[in-house]
């Protein structure tokens, strides 16, 4: 049984694009033992994908130590660093499958496009290797819920980066309407955003008990959006969470287009996505100038069209179309 070693160390959207990549390996090669190196907290998802023999903790790729079998094949799902491959290269692997690096001349592979959507970089590196990707195939099993948050309307305030932090102000806003519509309303978030999430509740006036920001873990988090009617979030893991439970979601972008990390388009009739059409600097730390340009009631008008398009109960069946999915506008 070869040992097959994937590198992505990364965080939870990140995971979740390469899904479709993940699979496509498990198919092309189903005898052989796949290792994902990725960060740990991320375990109860990758038990969710199903393709994954394995799980080395990584938390960055220059924390990585192998010292299992020698790699009949290595891939670097990591991104377009050299130091994924360095690391990569010292499992002395048979064969590594990457996009191509100047700093690695001897390793062949397409070259890095960088307006590329996530789901297709990945699938198009397994293509080029001649294994058959679906970029489609990005669906995930809900985890059991152990609370009740059904129907809830999910606000995540949180984002790994203040490049792409919607001000809580504005979150404030939305939630307030929300509550005056009488939806159930949660908000959701790291423990790092806790006290953000209860400075946003008391200017919504939402009870404290409502924010689960710091107070779940990774699978009672994907339980909650996977219940929800809706979820109304930045350009975070939990937006790429959504996508995969089929939870319908108003998704506000910047610094990055969602052409490069968005709902993929055959999935768009799920989703409003806004974005005010400009791209910045993802690493600053003030939310994006385009960011601050979507404003409160273009949120709200498109949370109230969202959820007039909630399913009759027990159909799954919109209830103003026949379709899975419709185009949203």
């Amino acid at each position: 049984m070869a040992v097959v070693l994937v590198l992505r160390a990364r965080g939870l959207g990140d995971l979740l694009t390469a899904v479709p990549a993940l699979r496509a390996l498990r198919r092309a090669r189903p005898a052989d033992h796949i290792v994902l190196a990725a960060p740990p907290r991320l375990k109860p998802i990758v038990d969710l994908i199903a393709s994954v023999d394995e799980m080395l903790p990584v938390l960055a790729p220059i924390g990585m130590r192998w010292d299992g079998e020698t790699p009949a094949l290595a891939v670097n799902l990591d991104g377009e660093s050299a130091e994924s491959l360095t690391q990569l290269t010292k499992t002395c692997p048979a064969r590594i499958l990457t996009y191509r690096n100047a700093a690695f001349p001897e390793l062949p592979g397409p070259r890095w496009q960088p307006d590329m959507h996530e789901v297709d970089r990945w699938c198009h590196l397994l293509d080029s290797e001649g294994i058959a990707a679906d970029r489609r195939n990005l669906g995930l099993v809900p985890p059991v819920s152990t609370t009740s948050h059904r129907d809830c309307v999910v606000v995540h305030i949180g984002a790994g980066a203040p490049a792409r932090r919607w001000p809580a102000d504005r979150f404030a806003a939305v939630v307030r309407h929300l509550l005056v519509q009488g939806r159930e309303v949660v908000l959701t978030g790291d423990e790092t955003e806790r006290e953000l999430a209860l400075g946003v509740a008391a200017r919504a006036g939402l009870s404290p008990a409502r924010v689960l920001a710091g107070q779940q873990n990774l699978i009672e988090l994907a339980a909650t959006v996977a219940e929800a009617a809706l979820v109304v979030c930045g350009d975070t893991g939990v937006a790429h969470l959504a996508t995969a439970f089929g939870t319908r979601t108003v998704l506000l972008f910047g610094p990055t287009p969602p052409s490069r990390s968005g709902p993929p388009p055959h999935l768009l009739g799920r989703h409003a996505v806004l974005w005010a059409g400009t791209v910045g600097d993802a690493s600053a730390n003030t939310p994006d100038p385009g960011l601050l340009k979507i404003a409160v009631p273009e949120v709200i008008n498109a949370v109230d069209k969202q959820l007039r398009k909630r399913p009759w109960p027990g159909t799954g069946v919109d209830r103003r179309s026949p379709q899975a999915y419709r185009r949203v506008g």
